[in-house]
């Protein structure tokens, strides 16, 4: 029977898509972590990691990790936006997910700015960012 380390040893290891696909459905933060951090999780796992939830810090993390992945792809990428605009309205503050939403050019994110858990500084980083956009 795998432990979740062995889980944890594989999300990072791994290239299959279908051992990372399921991988993705497994109970552990940790995992889901190492699986937005692993270039070989395929945009399929990564679109389910988006609506993953645990506590605040890692769902941030989670968030970050996969605005930052390089096989995200636009769904993906739309999934993300989407879970980063529920935390904002919430009031939380997944602000290092929202900057590196900023800079994925497929993206429209400056309403984020407007939403409830937003705050100045924020803002003024995420206009900064969006006015070197090319």
């Amino acid at each position: 029977m795998p432990t979740p380390a062995d889980y944890l040893a594989l999300a990072h290891a791994e290239k299959d898509s279908f051992v990372l696909q399921q991988l993705a459905q497994r109970p552990y933060p940790f995992v889901w972590q190492a699986l937005a951090a692993n270039p070989h999780t395929p945009p399929e796992a990564l679109q389910e990691l988006s609506t993953s939830r645990d506590s605040v810090w890692n769902d941030n993390k989670l968030l970050l990790l996969l605005a930052e992945h390089p096989g995200a792809n636009p769904v993906v990428l739309r999934a993300v936006l989407e879970a980063v605009a529920a935390k904002l309205e919430e009031g939380e503050r997944p602000y290092a997910a929202v900057l590196a939403l900023a800079e994925r050019l497929e993206l429209e994110v400056r309403r984020l700015g407007t939403l409830r858990g937003a705050s100045a500084r924020l803002r003024h980083l995420l206009n900064m960012r969006l006015s070197v956009r090319i």
